[in-house]
């Protein structure tokens, strides 16, 4: 990386080494059966440099072109972005865990008689059930370098287990499915198989829901596929910038319920989303983005947060080898006080929502969702009493989310990206054929 970098700042003003390596190794199963164990090693090296003011940037995965690399750097700032940042200094950071060696020692065998187990258990209760597994266990070296010395490394584990079950009938076909992921290995699939048994149940009944405006509770699942991406897209300091977000102006203002709080966290341990620094060697913090449905602050990276006038929030995130952009590291809703099953006691008719296929291809930007109702529930005097079929929901966030009748206790991870409860909605649009 010294080398890298003493050779970049020879024919740059700044510099900047980011390397990653990792090992991943998944072990995955189809109809039922292992399908194929494998292991990827893979190194990627990133130069971010600013000639005469611009950006330039390249990135390969041969540690030993020095020279090939800065000179694609150098070609690339010709046409560049005006550079706005100023790189971080050498500074100490947070100790936030997020290696676990338990995690490297997890043999295939035994991530193999994870995902068996887990097929194993739904077969057994339903037979007819088509799964697909997978248990991954991914170990990544992070450094960071630069000409200001700046510089931070860490290593960071992540173990990640998901099922999802195809049950087809005649015509109709019930997807189900639960995922799971930390920086601790699964000792134990027990959660995931009572999660995706709990769905068989309550979808072993079909019922219809009318098309008119219903009670809905999304579950943390049925967040993610409604909400996120407006959210995500809404506090992106980029979006804010360039005015496309319907809160740009907002900032200060209560848009949504008092109850709502959301904030970005990457200071949790153990969590595949945390880190002691953003890509570009920026601080991790925490991150209030809405506090009691008031709009608290935006999520920036260093270029962004120069152009805004402020400073960066730990949100420089490098995807698929990309410059850094603002993305979030893990979202957290604080949970209320309302139990799941108190919130279903309280709807004489309406709608549970696990999942949603296609809600993101609405206005994203304006906050606007629509979707399929992949695996969802009818309630009727507080009871579910069987799943949905050709049933859509839509909505907009700020006009659903303005005005909620609950937030749940039930807080869990989806993913490595958002923790959340579940949320009561009081009416949303329902279409059912």
């Amino acid at each position: 990386m010294e080398e890298i970098l003493n050779q970049a700042s020879k024919v740059a003003e700044e510099a900047e080494v980011f390397i990653v390596s990792s090992e991943e190794t998944p072990v995955e199963f189809e109809t039922n059966r292992l399908k194929h164990i494998q292991s990827k090693q893979s190194n990627n090296v990133a130069l971010r440099i600013v000639k005469d003011g611009r950006i330039g940037y390249a990135t390969t995965t041969r540690v030993d072109d020095i020279e090939g690399l800065i000179a694609n750097a150098v070609a690339t700032a010709e046409f560049g972005t005006t550079a706005r940042f100023i790189l971080p200094s050498l500074t100490s950071y947070p100790n936030i865990e997020v290696f676990d060696p338990d995690t490297e020692k997890v043999t295939q065998e035994r991530m193999a008689e994870l995902g068996q187990a887990m097929i194993d258990a739904l077969t057994g209760h339903t037979p007819e059930l088509i799964c697909e597994a997978g248990v991954t266990r991914i170990i990544t070296d992070v450094s960071i370098i630069n000409s200001r010395g700046g510089q931070a490394s860490y290593k960071q584990s992540a173990f990640t287990t998901a099922i999802e079950g195809q049950l087809i009938r005649d015509t109709d076909m019930l997807f189900v499915g639960e995922h799971w992921s930390s920086c601790h290995p699964l000792a134990e699939p027990g959660d995931i198989i009572r999660a995706v048994l709990r769905q068989l149940e309550w979808a072993r009944e079909q019922a219809l829901v009318p098309t008119k405006s219903l009670p809905v509770i999304f579950t943390p699942h049925g967040i993610a596929s409604a909400f996120a991406g407006p959210i995500i897209a809404a506090f992106n300091g980029k979006t804010v910038l360039e005015g496309a977000s319907p809160i740009a102006k907002k900032l200060g203002k209560r848009v949504f319920d008092k109850r709502l709080s959301l904030r970005d966290d990457p200071t949790i341990d153990y969590r595949p989303g945390s880190s002691p620094c953003d890509d570009e060697a920026v601080i991790s913090e925490v991150t209030p983005l809405i506090t009691e449905g008031t709009i608290s602050s935006f999520y920036y990276d260093l270029q962004t947060a120069a152009l805004a006038k402020t400073r960066s929030t730990g949100n420089g995130h490098r995807s698929q080898g990309g410059q850094p952009s603002p993305l979030p590291s893990a979202f957290v809703v604080t949970p209320g006080d309302t139990s799941f099953d108190d919130m279903l006691h309280d709807i004489k008719e309406g709608l549970v929502v696990e999942q949603l296929m296609g809600a993101t291809q609405g206005n994203i930007l304006g906050g606007d969702f629509s979707g399929n109702v992949l695996l969802g529930y009818k309630v009727e005097g507080g009871q579910i009493v069987g799943r949905v079929k050709d049933t859509m929901v839509a909505g907009n966030i700020y006009e659903l989310l303005k005005q909620v009748t609950a937030i749940g206790s039930d807080t869990r991870w989806v993913g490595s990206f958002l923790s959340t409860p579940s949320i009561y909605c009081p009416s949303v649009p329902v279409a059912s054929k």
